[in-house]
Parts: C-alpha cells; structure tokens; sequence
C-alpha cells in the first residue's frame, strides 16, 4: 500500500492518550506489535499491527515536513527501529519479556498523538487506524537525517548561546545524558534470565545414567550449577518484574528523553548559526544586494524565534 502523507489533517480520529500496545506477536522472521486506539466517535476501536519498520516509516514521515513552524523545536524520545525476531533469544516471547518494548512504544505513540504539532501529520491517522501496513515508499531527507550525516557541523555544539535559558538547559543536558545513559545500562537486563534459563536447561541434557564414575561425577556437578543457574534466573526475572514499571523502565525512558532533548538542542543551536551568518551577511551586503540579504535575514528570525518558542514550551513541560 502506498499512502500518501505529505498533507496534514486537523486532527486524529482517536484518543491519543488511550492508546495501547497490547502484546508482541511472531509473525515468521518478523516480531509485530498489536496497537489498540479508542475512536473519538462511538465506542469502536482501532486494532493495527505494526512492525519495528513501521514505527521507523512513521518516525519519517514526522520530520519530513520541514516547512511546518517549529517543527526543529520539538523533543520526541526516538524508539528503536528495524529489530526482528532474530535479535532476541529463544522464548522470549513466551516469558513476557516484551512488555518493556511495548511499553517503550506505547509511550512514543502517545506522546507523538497528543502533540499539538506532530499529530497534525496525517502519517499519524494512517498508522494507528489503517488495517494495511503503511507504504515502504522512501521518505526524503529529514532533520534527523540530516543531522547524522552534518560532521562538520558538531563543532557548532560549542556555540556560545545568546539566551542564558537555552545554555543552561545545554549544559544540563549534558551532564545529564551521560548520567543517566550509565544508570540505564547498571540496571539487569531481561535477556540475562532468559539466558539463564537457557543455560540451566541445557545442562540438564548433559546429564547421562550409567555405572561409570566419571560420567556421574559429571552429572552432578551439571546438576548442581543447573540448580545455580535456575536461582539466577528467577532473582533476575524478579528484578526484570519490578524494572519494568519502575527503575529500569523509567532510567531507559529518561535516558531517550535526554538524548532527544540534546537533539532538539543542537537543531536549535545549529538555527542560531545560521541567523548570525544571515546577519552578517545582511551588514556586509552592497546596497544592490541590500534588499535581498535583509529579507534572507527577517525569515531566518522569524523561524528561529519559532523554533524558540516551541522548544521552551518543549522544555519546561515534557510529555
């Protein structure tokens, strides 16, 4: 199905702080996720299943539209895109190891349906009620792509700011992404009790019967580091329980808000760049030219002061 979605509709037709991500389903190589959204109108439901490229085609598609105002202010914590089935271990599913992902989804979902800017885009009404997958078409280059490739423009980090409430949310951000960056990466991964249970299962199979005293001094010792193992992987999945609706989750949620936030940030600074070229270049211009460089300059202000006033508000009350 290829949809189009380069305009922009008024609203959505659900409630976008309803939405769900139920469970996650094995669909061949491919690990989809079941997405309930409430309708505004009557007490019917939308039931889509996305897989991890469409949340990626998704997350295009919201920053393809470049000449939307103030879309470089805006602060999304961007999910993980283009896993499948492969990259997670055996019976993973079926131990419910997933809720994390769902959640983490779940949250991006809402946050992009209840902002006033992005929920406007219709990609947003095509992916939480369209039956079909939504269109493999390619994007054209965004801001986020541009902003991975631009090496050169990393040295603009360092630009000093002219607002003082911008440079100290940068210096905060800072200080803060890696911060929270190591806390997230202290806390049990789920994936090491499903190992766990793997490995203590696997010992069993080493177990043989017989008379031969080697083969079962053998099997002990594979019995007794089976029962080890089998510890393990309950304390770490009694751990795994509580992080997904506390600690863990919540040091992984503010570590992707703090990398987003940095991303609008340097967006922002890298604007700012170009409004003080701009008025340079207005200054220095031969009066032939004059007219021309001054109108170059008032645009760039006024998508700069847009910009600003949708990352303060971004800043001081995030979703």
């Amino acid at each position: 199905l290829q949809q189009e979605v380069q305009e922009v509709t008024p609203s959505l037709s659900v409630h976008g702080h309803n939405i769900k991500v139920t469970e996650a389903l094995k669909d061949g190589d491919t690990l989809t996720f079941l997405i309930v959204s409430q309708k505004l109108s009557g007490t019917g439901e939308y039931h889509v299943v996305r897989t991890y490229e469409d949340f990626e085609w998704l997350q295009q598609h919201l920053f393809s539209e470049e000449d939307v105002p103030g879309l470089q202010g805006v602060i999304v914590i961007i999910q993980c895109c283009g896993e499948n089935v492969e990259c997670f271990p055996a019976g993973f599913l079926g131990l419910g190891e997933w809720q994390p992902y769902c959640k983490a989804l779940e949250t991006f979902l809402r946050q992009v349906a209840s902002h006033s800017i992005l929920n406007k885009n219709k990609a947003v009404e095509i992916f939480l009620t369209s039956t079909d997958p939504p269109g493999r078409q390619r994007v054209r280059k965004n801001i986020f792509n541009r902003l991975s490739q631009a090496v050169e423009g990393m040295r603009k980090e360092g630009h000093k700011d002219v607002d003082e409430f911008f440079q100290t949310e940068r210096d905060q951000n800072l200080l803060l992404t890696g911060y929270t960056k190591n806390a997230a990466e202290v806390v049990v991964c789920l994936y090491e009790s499903v190992a766990c249970g793997h490995f203590s299962a696997a010992l069993h199979l080493c177990v043989e019967a017989g008379e031969d005293p080697d083969k079962q001094d053998f099997s002990r010792i594979c019995v007794k580091l089976s029962e080890v193992f089998e510890s393990m992987k309950k304390n770490m999945m009694s751990v795994a329980e509580n992080n997904v609706s506390t600690l863990g989750l919540g040091l992984d949620l503010e570590s992707r808000y703090q990398e987003a936030e940095k991303e609008m940030l340097f967006r922002r600074t890298c604007k700012l760049v170009e409004v003080e070229t701009a008025r340079r270049n207005a200054e220095k211009a031969k009066p032939v030219k004059k007219t021309a460089m001054e109108e170059v300059k008032k645009a760039a202000e006024t998508e700069f002061d847009h910009i600003c006033d949708v990352a303060k508000k971004e800043v001081k009350h995030p979703i």
